[in-house]
C-alpha cells in the first residue's frame, strides 16, 4: 500500500512540474513582441487537457491525456523560426516560416508549392504552374481568365510576417478583349509559428473600363493525386475517394450531364458502381466555412478555412461548391451556381466597383498516423476555424481596403413578428436570419453579387447585433422561420468607422389576407421537408447516405416517374402527409431515356362553406426553378387560360445540380369565392415547360386563406 501512495504523490509531482514548465513557456511567449495567439494555440492545446483530466478524472488517466494530444503534431516551440522572404530567383518569391515553404510564381502570381512536413509539395508537382493553386474568373461569353499579373511588391517584411503583392493594371490598348477589364492585386501572407498561409485579392474597376460579366470569382487548389484521397466537408460528409483518373471515359460512363459519372471500372474495386459528381458536396454559404483533404501517408490535412461571407454574394443560403474528385478544393467568392444568371454580375462602364474578396486561410496540420487521424485532423482543424472567426477581422493585413475592427461599425435590435390569424401577441422572431446588404426590395440580397453582405441570426427573443460592419450604405433585410415572405426595414443605414447603431424594435407584418384554410409544407425556403425518395441503388454516392443528405443523391428526379406510374401527384387535405405524398420537386415524366412530360399535381380539398362574395388567397411559396412555368387552374383542369401564371422563371438548376432549394419566390394569389364551390375542390398546378429534363419547381410551402375576418 506504501508503494502505490508514493507512486501516486510521484505521478503528480511530474504532472506538477510539467504544468509548471508549460505555464513558464506560456508567459515567456506572451511577454515577447510576437503576438500572443500564436503561443495560445500550442499552450492551450496541450496544457489545457492536463488541467482537465486531473480535475475531471483520476490521476493516473493525466499521462495518457497528455500523451494523446500530443498525437497532433503541432508546431510546440516556443521560439518559432522568423519569417524568411527569398528573392533571389527572378522566377519565383519563397517564404518560408519553419512550418510552411510557400512558393509563388513572379510575376504570375501562381502559387506553385507548399511544402509541408515529410511533403515536398503539397500541389500537385506533375501540373503545369498555372494549374496548381490560381485564381481564375469566367466572364463574358464563358472566357476563362486565370488572371496573370505583371507586378511583385513586398507590402511587409518582417520576422513575424511577410505580406507579397502581385498585381496587374488592365488597359483598353493591351488588354481589351484578351483580359478581363479589371485591375488585380493578389495578396500572400505567411505568418510566424502559423502552419498555412492567408490569401486574398483586391480587385477594382475604373469608370471608363469596358461592360463585362462576371460570371466567377475562385482560388483553385490541386492537391497530389497520389496523396490526398481522404475528403472532408463536414461532420457527416467525409470518406475515402475515387481518383481523377477514375472519371476518365475508359474507367466511367458520363451520365446525364458531364459532371456526373457513373464509375465502372475505377483502379479500386470498391468504387465499382458509385456516382461522383461535384455538386453532390455542395455547401450553403453559412456552412461552407471549413473543408479539405487528408493525405493518409503522411496524416497530413490540407484545409480552405473561410472566417467570414462578408465578400460572398447571395447571402447566407447561396450554395456552392466545396471540395471535390482531384483532388480538388475551391474557396468560391462569386458565381451563377444554384441561382442562374439572375445574380447581379454585369458591370457597366462608367461604374467604378472596388471588392476585397478574403482573406481565406490555407491552414495544414499532422497528426501520428497510429491514431484515428481523419478525426484528429478534422477536429483539430475545427479549432482552428474557431480561432479564425474569434480574430475576425485580422489585425495583420496592411491593405487600406481591409478595415480593422476599429474602422468597423455594428447594428444592433430586435424584430418581432405579427400575424393575428396566429397570434394575437406580437411574436419574437427566434433564430431569424438578418442581415445588411446593398441597397433594394426585399429580398434582393439574394441575387446581389457585387457588394459586401453582414448576416446574423435571432436569439430566442429576436434580438440580433451584426459587428464588424464595413463602412457604407445598407439596408436591413430578414426573413424569419415559420412566416412566407421577405422583410426589409424602410431606412438607409450608413456604417462609419466606429458606429454602434441600435434599430430599437421593428415589426415584421408577413404577407396574410385571412386565415388559414389548410396549409402543406414548412415556410422555410427549402424542400426539404416534403417526400425524398430513395436513390437508384446502382446510382448511389455514399458519401450522400445520412438523412439530412439524402437529396444530393443522383437521379432522384427520375424517381417520381417510377412511383407515380399510373398517373400524376394528388394530394388531399386532411388524408395525405406532405412528408410522405407530396414529392419533393415539381419535375416532369420520363416517358423514355429522351422523352419527358409536363406534369399536373392536383390538391384535393373540402370547404365547408363558400362566401362568394368574398376575396380568397393561394399563397405559393417556390424554393427554386429551373427554366419553368407553373400554371394554376381552380376546379376545371381543362380550362384553356390558367387562371394564374408565373410566365417563364427560373435558371438555378437545383434539381440537376443536388439542391434542395434554389430562389426564393413567393406568389399571393388572389381568387374571388365564386371561384370555388361548397364541398369538393382541387387546384390544378401544371409545371409546363418541357424543352430539357430539368425543367422543374420547388415548393416550399401552399396556403389557401379564407377572407378577411
Amino acid at each position: 500500500m506504501e508503494k502505490v501512495v508514493n507512486r501516486s504523490h510521484l505521478r503528480k509531482l511530474v504532472l506538477w512540474l510539467i504544468m509548471i514548465t508549460e505555464l513558464l513557456l506560456f508567459f515567456s511567449a506572451c511577454s515577447a513582441e510576437i503576438p500572443a495567439r500564436f503561443f495560445l494555440c500550442s499552450s492551450s492545446f496541450s496544457l489545457f487537457p492536463v488541467l482537465f483530466c486531473m480535475f475531471l478524472f483520476d490521476e493516473s488517466a493525466c499521462p495518457v491525456a497528455l500523451w494523446r494530444t500530443r498525437k497532433l503534431l503541432k508546431n510546440e516551440d516556443s521560439n518559432p523560426l522568423e519569417v524568411r522572404l527569398q528573392t533571389n530567383d527572378p522566377d519565383k518569391v519563397v517564404i518560408d516560416n519553419g512550418l510552411v515553404v510557400v512558393t509563388i510564381e513572379n510575376p504570375s502570381g501562381y502559387l506553385t508549392g507548399i511544402k509541408y512536413k515529410g511533403l515536398d509539395n503539397v500541389l500537385e508537382s506533375r501540373n503545369h504552374d498555372s494549374n496548381k493553386g490560381y485564381w481564375d474568373i469566367v466572364w463574358d461569353d464563358g472566357a476563362y481568365d486565370k488572371i496573370v499579373t505583371k507586378h511583385v511588391k513586398v507590402i511587409t517584411q518582417t520576422d513575424d510576417l511577410v505580406e507579397i503583392s502581385f498585381t496587374k493594371q488592365w488597359t483598353f490598348r493591351t488588354d481589351n478583349g484578351s483580359t478581363i477589364p479589371l485591375n488585380i492585386d493578389k495578396r500572400f501572407i505567411v505568418r510566424r509559428g502559423v502552419p498555412g498561409l492567408y490569401m486574398y485579392g483586391i480587385f477594382e474597376r475604373k469608370e471608363d473600363f469596358r461592360d463585362a460579366h462576371m460570371y466567377q470569382t475562385r482560388i483553385v487548389f490541386k492537391l497530389k493525386e497520389d496523396k490526398f484521397r481522404f475528403m472532408a466537408i463536414s461532420d457527416t460528409r467525409q470518406r475515402f475517394m475515387p481518383s481523377a483518373e477514375d472519371r476518365d471515359s475508359t474507367r466511367s460512363q458520363t451520365l446525364a450531364f458531364k459532371e456526373a459519372v457513373l464509375l465502372t471500372n475505377p483502379s479500386e474495386p470498391q468504387f465499382r458502381g458509385e456516382v461522383d459528381d461535384k455538386y453532390q458536396y455542395s455547401s450553403e454559404n453559412k456552412d461552407n466555412k471549413l473543408h479539405g483533404w487528408i493525405s493518409d501517408d503522411e496524416a497530413v490535412g490540407f484545409w480552405v478555412i473561410t472566417p467570414s461571407d462578408e465578400f460572398r454574394t447571395g447571402g447566407p443560403h447561396k450554395q456552392d461548391l466545396t471540395s471535390h474528385v482531384g483532388p480538388t478544393s475551391v474557396s468560391m467568392f462569386v458565381s451563377t451556381h444554384y441561382t442562374g444568371t439572375e445574380i447581379d454580375t454585369a458591370y457597366k462602364k462608367g461604374e467604378a466597383w472596388k471588392k476585397v474578396f478574403g482573406p481565406v486561410f490555407i491552414y495544414l496540420n499532422s497528426a501520428s498516423c497510429d491514431d484515428d487521424f481523419h478525426k484528429t485532423l478534422w477536429n483539430d482543424a475545427k479549432r482552428q476555424l474557431c480561432e479564425e472567426i474569434e480574430s475576425w477581422p485580422y489585425n495583420f493585413t496592411r491593405s487600406e481596403d481591409f478595415p480593422l475592427a476599429e474602422q468597423r461599425g455594428e447594428v444592433s435590435g430586435q424584430l418581432l413578428v405579427r400575424d393575428r390569424y396566429m397570434d394575437k401577441e406580437l411574436v419574437q422572431a427566434q433564430s431569424a436570419f438578418v442581415g445588411l446588404a446593398a441597397p433594394g426590395y426585399a429580398g434582393s440580397w439574394q441575387t446581389e453579387g457585387k457588394g459586401y453582405q453582414f448576416w446574423t441570426q435571432t436569439d430566442k427573443t429576436g434580438r440580433f447585433n451584426i459587428k464588424n460592419v464595413r463602412p457604407g450604405e445598407y439596408n436591413l433585410y430578414a426573413w424569419v422561420h415559420g412566416f412566407i415572405g421577405d422583410y426589409k426595414l424602410d431606412l438607409n443605414i450608413t456604417i462609419q468607422p466606429g458606429n454602434k447603431i441600435n434599430l430599437g424594435t421593428f415589426i415584421y407584418d408577413p404577407p396574410r389576407n385571412g386565415p388559414t384554410l389548410w396549409e402543406i409544407g414548412i415556410p422555410d425556403r427549402t424542400a426539404a421537408e416534403f417526400f425524398i425518395p430513395d436513390p437508384y441503388p446502382t446510382l448511389m454516392n455514399p458519401l450522400c447516405i445520412d438523412v439530412a443528405d439524402k437529396f444530393r443523391q443522383y437521379g432522384l428526379w427520375d424517381r417520381y416517374s417510377d412511383i407515380h406510374r399510373q398517373g400524376d401527384l394528388v394530394y388531399t387535405v386532411g388524408v395525405s402527409n406532405y412528408s410522405q405524398h407530396w414529392f419533393f420537386a415539381h419535375v416532369l415524366r420520363n416517358v423514355d431515356n429522351s422523352t419527358y412530360q409536363p406534369t399536373t399535381w392536383q390538391i384535393k380539398y373540402n370547404l365547408e362553406d363558400v362566401n362568394e362574395t368574398g376575396n380568397y388567397t393561394l399563397q405559393v411559396a417556390l424554393a427554386a426553378a429551373s427554366y419553368a412555368e407553373l400554371q394554376v387552374r381552380f376546379n376545371n383542369p381543362d380550362a384553356v387560360l390558367p387562371y394564374f401564371t408565373t410566365t417563364r422563371i427560373g435558371y438555378d438548376n437545383a434539381v440537376a445540380r443536388h439542391g434542395i432549394h434554389g430562389l426564393y419566390r413567393l406568389y399571393s394569389i388572389d381568387v374571388p369565392g365564386n371561384t370555388f364551390q361548397k364541398g369538393d375542390n382541387t387546384i390544378f398546378l401544371t409545371q409546363t415547360r418541357s424543352q430539357g429534363s430539368f425543367n422543374a419547381v420547388m415548393y416550399d410551402y401552399i396556403r389557401l386563406e379564407g377572407p378577411t375576418v
